[in-house]
């Protein structure tokens, strides 16, 4: 979560005339704010090409160098930085031209402290404010792209290693693995850490278009080559020049299209629909699949001559089942960027949650896990995933297991109380469902409840 920040601001205070700046310097000392002062205006210039301040206070007609100056090397240097002007020449022009420069708010003196105090305030709760949104937009491009594969499972380091090492030839790549276990992002990595890196990376899934459009999909269109086609479109394969193309599913592709992606590939040049003259381009290949390439290619689904031009290294994903040490970690990920996106302060998952989830085999791999964390953290009333926040037909798998707390064995009253708790959230506190559950009355369920205190 984007923790609220505690320093303490800090402010610049600039005025020539002694007395006004002691007694600024006084009363913002006290409000427990960090203060700075300077008696002129080329010092205040000189600190501000030496740090930033929160919050600079100066008056407007002083020697040498004025207030104004000061409020337009402020916004130059640190356009965060808000700043109040003080002056005891309060005419309606300087108000407007320090307004307009970026000054947020005027003071007339002789001015009151309560009203120092109170603008100050208010200043520096917009800085406080731009700062955290600063922080959560830079916190959140970590979870809208980036390369990041979380895994501390060996054989999933292991594979990175080669995709880190492969990276940086320019041969062409296929990543196979099952439906969700990130192939894209395992194609991203290899791309940020090739040499193509600045260049850009298209991707495409190949199962989403009919064969008509996929092919102007990747090799774009002239104008007038066909209705409605009113500008010249480039496709993804131009638009990959110098960098990567990554293809989705490739094995959803028709062969006549895999004919038309191998000539791409041979002659790199890409023909648009209704051009007349190719276009030389410069692009890697790397294609996913969640299919036996080989075998595909035994059954005639997939062309042999592309096979071998698309499958220079194969890289493959294990299922999130074969390396579930990694369900922890993908977890509290998952918790962080949920938490960020929803603004919710979710600090883990209950212990009966992660029991669950390492005895389930994850058919839909690191993307079921995300879903799950994310209905999760969408959920949660407090700081933690309960058992309850899972799925229904999830929750219907895990089994009640007996748990040490704080390294005490729990008596047989409080793996009762515990039960029969459990049995209430399962049943939804229906409390007839319950007691037929554990195989007793409405009229003992009751008692337990009242004995062990449960509402």
């Amino acid at each position: 979560m984007i923790e609220i920040s505690t320093e303490i601001p800090e402010l610049l205070v600039v005025d020539d005339e002694e007395i006004a700046l002691n007694n600024l310097r006084h009363v913002l000392k006290k409000e427990g704010y960090g203060v700075t002062t300077s008696q002129s205006g080329p010092r205040a210039l000189h600190l501000l090409d030496e740090r930033a301040f929160d919050l600079i206070l100066t008056d407007l007609k002083m020697a040498k160098v004025d207030g104004m100056q000061i409020l337009r090397k402020a916004k130059e240097l640190h356009p965060d930085t808000e700043v109040i002007m003080i002056t005891g020449y309060a005419t309606v022009d300087s108000a407007i031209e320090a307004m307009k420069a970026g000054a947020y708010h005027y003071v007339a003196k002789p001015y009151k402290f309560e009203e120092v105090r109170k603008v100050v305030g208010e200043a520096l709760e917009k800085t406080r404010l731009k700062k955290e949104n600063l922080k959560l937009r830079e916190h959140l491009k970590v979870f809208r792209g980036g390369n990041r594969l979380i895994t501390d499972n060996a054989r999933m380091k292991k594979l990175l290693e080669t995709a880190r090492q492969v990276a940086t030839s320019d041969s062409n790549v296929v990543v196979c693995g099952e439906s969700g276990t990130g192939k894209e992002l395992l194609a991203r990595f290899v791309h940020s850490c090739s040499n193509r890196s600045k260049g850009p990376m298209m991707s495409i899934n190949c199962g989403a278009f009919q064969e008509e459009l996929l092919a102007n999909e990747l090799f774009g269109h002239e104008k007038g080559a066909y209705t409605g086609a009113n500008e010249t479109k480039k496709g993804l394969v131009e638009m990959a020049d110098g960098g990567t193309l990554f293809l989705d599913e490739i094995t959803e592709m028709s062969l006549a299209m895999q004919v038309k992606l191998l000539r791409v590939i041979q002659e790199k040049e890409v023909m648009r629909v209704g051009g007349t003259q190719p276009i030389r381009v410069d692009v890697r290949f790397i294609s996913a699949t969640n299919r036996n390439l080989q075998e595909e290619v035994k059954l005639g689904h997939f062309r042999q001559d592309l096979f071998f031009r698309i499958n220079v290294i194969n890289l493959g994903i294990p299922p999130l089942a074969d390396r579930k040490d990694d369900i922890p970690l993908l977890i509290q990920h998952f918790i962080q960027k949920y938490g960020a996106l929803m603004n919710k302060e979710i600090k883990s998952a209950d212990p009966e949650v992660l029991d669950i989830l390492m005895q389930y085999d994850f058919p839909g791999n690191v993307r079921e896990l995300e879903n799950i964390i994310e209905r999760g953290v969408a959920l949660a009333k407090e700081d933690t995933i309960e058992t309850g926040h899972l799925p229904e037909d999830l929750r219907g798998t895990c089994l009640y297991t007996f748990r040490k707390k704080s390294g005490v064995i729990p008596t047989l009253a409080d793996q009762e109380k515990a039960y029969v708790e459990w049995v209430l959230r399962e049943t939804g506190e229906n409390k007839t469902l319950a007691a037929q559950a554990l195989g007793i009355d409405r009229v003992s369920l009751w008692r337990k409840m009242k004995k062990y205190g449960i509402e």
